[in-house]
């Protein structure tokens, strides 16, 4: 097997594990875990796994001035972006957030634009403006359909505040994380992220009466802690090592079908024509923004 084929299957796994994630999350938070306690256990169990890998690998000296960027980092990428997605994803249903994650590269050329002054053209107004069309196109209307979430149009409207805060966690970790080892990277943002959540968090952690969770609610935890948060990390990290970023990217499509097919298969979401209408825009808006991408790379 040719390094870009595994690199292939990495990032093809990664994105399995992501779609399977909507279903499997919302499950956890529908009757015992209250969705900032869920947060928690994601956060301080990568923490640990992250910090744990380091111990096999040289030690990294931190500049004191980048301990302000990992904040800054795991503001918008741990604190901001997981507590927006598990809220949202618990009023919302897993088709609808799969579909508004992938308006992620929409925000983050967005940002580059304001941010990084890169350059903008008509496929990327094009890209944006139909992507944002699906976006709020969800939102306003996938209430009306939804039969598997409380409060649809809120939680569709904290999954967009996720990738929103995603794409800029991204603009802001670059610089720090082609400094420092990914697994040293990772375990301080993790670290940052963990005091950032805490405080929201941790009543509704000690509040759960574990004797009552189910043995599959455990089981579905440590599936989210560790396979989609930890390995999904590091298999992507592998694929990029492997792959260019603008191959990397086309794999965000693979997640919303991943999604729809598991949830639909046990039952969890159904489609409707406004989550198909949602996805065609928003995809096609991402391919717009790619593919205009491409042609100034």
């Amino acid at each position: 097997m040719t390094g870009r084929q595994k690199g292939l299957l990495f990032a093809f796994w990664a994105a399995v594990i992501y779609g399977v994630t909507f279903t499997v999350a919302k499950d956890v938070m529908k009757i015992h875990i209250p969705s900032f306690a869920f947060v928690l256990m994601r956060v301080s169990g990568a923490m640990s796994v992250f910090w744990l890998l380091s111990l096999f690998l040289p030690a990294e000296k931190i500049s004191p001035k980048d301990f302000g960027r990992f904040f800054v980092a795991a503001f918008f990428g741990i604190a901001v972006n997981m507590m927006s997605f598990m809220s949202g994803l618990s009023y919302t249903t897993p088709i609808s957030a799969s579909v508004l994650m992938i308006t992620a590269p929409i925000f983050v050329m967005i940002f580059s634009f304001i941010f990084l002054k890169n350059p903008i053209n008509k496929y990327k107004i094009a890209g944006v403006l139909l992507g944002m069309t699906g976006a709020v196109f969800l939102i306003l209307y996938g209430k009306t359909v939804e039969g598997h979430g409380n409060k649809p149009r809120l939680g569709n409207l904290l999954v967009t505040l996720n990738a929103v805060s995603y794409a800029m966690y991204l603009i802001m970790a670059k610089p720090i994380l082609q400094k420092y080892h990914p697994v040293t990277f990772a375990k301080w943002l993790y670290t940052f992220g963990f005091l950032l959540i805490l405080p929201f968090s941790f009543d509704d952690f000690i509040q759960i009466n574990w004797t009552q969770v189910p043995i599959d609610v455990h089981i579905k935890i440590i599936f989210v802690v560790l396979f989609a948060t930890v390995l999904t990390y590091l298999f992507n990290l592998t694929a990029l090592q492997k792959l260019k970023p603008t191959t990397m990217s086309v794999f965000i499509y693979l997640q919303p079908l991943i999604a729809s097919i598991f949830a639909i298969f046990v039952g969890a979401d159904h489609l409707s024509i406004v989550k198909i209408i949602a996805a065609i825009l928003i995809v096609s808006g991402v391919y717009l923004v790619n593919i205009a991408t491409k042609k100034t790379i």
